[in-house]
């Protein structure tokens, strides 16, 4: 697995979404997705919705990824 098929899949699931991945080994990544859709929604929520575009990849070919979440809003700040 590799980050920029990570940044696809999870823009692909997250129409608009900003995304970064950066991960060196394969299998552990960290990712700050930035969307108009994580508003109102706590940070929980918001790391599901990432998990849910990366279905089955999560605990198998992606070992762990660590996740900023955030809307447009609050990454201008």
């Amino acid at each position: 697995m590799d980050a920029e098929t990570i940044r696809k899949l999870i823009e692909t699931g997250l129409p608009g979404a900003t995304v970064q991945v950066h991960g060196e080994d394969g299998v552990h990544f960290e990712a700050t997705v930035v969307t108009a859709a994580f508003a109102g929604k706590l940070p929980l929520a918001r790391h599901r919705m990432v998990y849910a575009t990366l279905g089955d990849l999560m605990g198998g070919a992606i070992h762990a990824m660590a996740l900023k979440t955030l809307t447009p809003e609050e990454a201008q700040t």
